[in-house]
């Protein structure tokens, strides 16, 4: 009798020991705008993995992400940015301890077939279009999307590149402030609706809406980490930490981070969902079929770092610069 009743116990503890590690409740992420559509695809995958858990995803620039959570205090469980260095500079140490780098990305200048000059542009005199009279061209708000700096470095190395003096002031003065949006994905709709003849996206954006686009060398294009050298030359401005504060921006490759927040209201989901993020057969897979290359596995720049990761995590991470 002891002996069977012992045994029901123990199931009985068993079961009540999964029930309660399986994770529950609202998850908020804030992310970058170019990350919406593979993380959609991840939103419904990881719900029908944990139906208790609801994912409440806030698609946003990049830097206006962070200071969500640094300016304006609003409770968030995940933060994933276009920009590894955002979270570098704006949560660590203060509102996160870690910072991994998962996938990576390349400007490209997108355009449909409404464009003006879309049958003639190409990878040799797509700056020389941008400068035609009537060309509407824009990019992102370098002050709250890593694709605005981004786009602007984009120019700036064109000009020494092609070794054409002057070229990056010209190419702006064709662009009205007008042209200058929130964040690169609002200008997907331009150019679908013909407001817009070329706007400046990640390529993975590009993909995912069926745009067309040029493809621009690996010495502009922010997307080869052997150029980082070159890509250095960029310097862009942009707000700083603080109102009424600036801080330069150094051109280098482009690499996505993602952190969790200390104060993360449901962590276990939290960490349940990095899993899943970090998993090569998980996320890193949709960010593939998706158009964005990841990293595989993804990276963090010390075993320090690596040894404040939950155990789950730090599985599935490698230390490398």
């Amino acid at each position: 009798m002891f002996n069977r009743w012992a045994m029901t116990i123990i199931l009985v503890g068993i079961f009540s020991s999964g029930a309660d590690a399986e994770p529950t409740g609202r998850l908020t992420l804030f992310h970058a705008g170019s990350l919406s559509v593979p993380f959609a695809a991840m939103e419904k995958r990881f719900e029908a993995e944990y139906p208790g858990v609801d994912v409440q995803r806030e698609p946003s620039g990049s830097s206006k992400a962070a200071r969500k959570v640094s300016d304006l205090k609003k409770p968030c469980d995940i933060m994933a940015s276009a920009d590894y260095r955002i979270i570098d500079r704006l949560l660590i140490p203060e509102y996160a301890d870690w910072n991994i780098r998962f996938a990576a990305n390349q400007l490209v200048l997108c355009y449909t077939d409404k464009s003006k000059h879309a049958r003639e542009i190409d990878a040799r005199n797509w700056y020389k279009i941008l400068q035609k009279k009537g060309v509407v061209w824009g990019h992102a708000d370098p002050n709250v999307d890593p694709c605005g700096y981004r786009s602007l470095m984009v120019l700036q190395l064109a000009e020494a590149y092609y070794q054409r003096p002057g070229l990056y002031d010209r190419l702006i003065a064709n662009r009205p402030k007008a042209n200058i949006r929130p964040k690169s994905v609002e200008l997907v709709s331009l150019l679908q609706t013909g407001n817009m003849d070329y706007a400046w996206e990640y390529r993975s954006v590009a993909v995912q809406h069926d745009l067309r686009y040029v493809t621009l060398p690996d010495q502009i294009n922010l997307g080869n980490y052997e150029y980082d050298t070159f890509y250095a030359r960029a310097v862009v401005r942009v707000t700083g930490k603080k109102p009424g504060t600036f801080m330069d921006i150094r051109g280098k490759s482009c690499t996505y981070g993602v952190a969790l927040i200390k104060a993360a209201p449901n962590r276990e989901a939290a960490v349940a969902f990095l899993t899943y993020l970090l998993d090569p057969e998980g996320g890193l897979k949709v960010l593939k079929d998706k158009g964005q290359p990841p990293f595989v596995p993804s990276r963090v720049p010390t075993a320090a770092m690596k040894n404040r990761l939950p155990k789950s995590l730090g599985r599935l991470v490698e230390v490398k610069e």
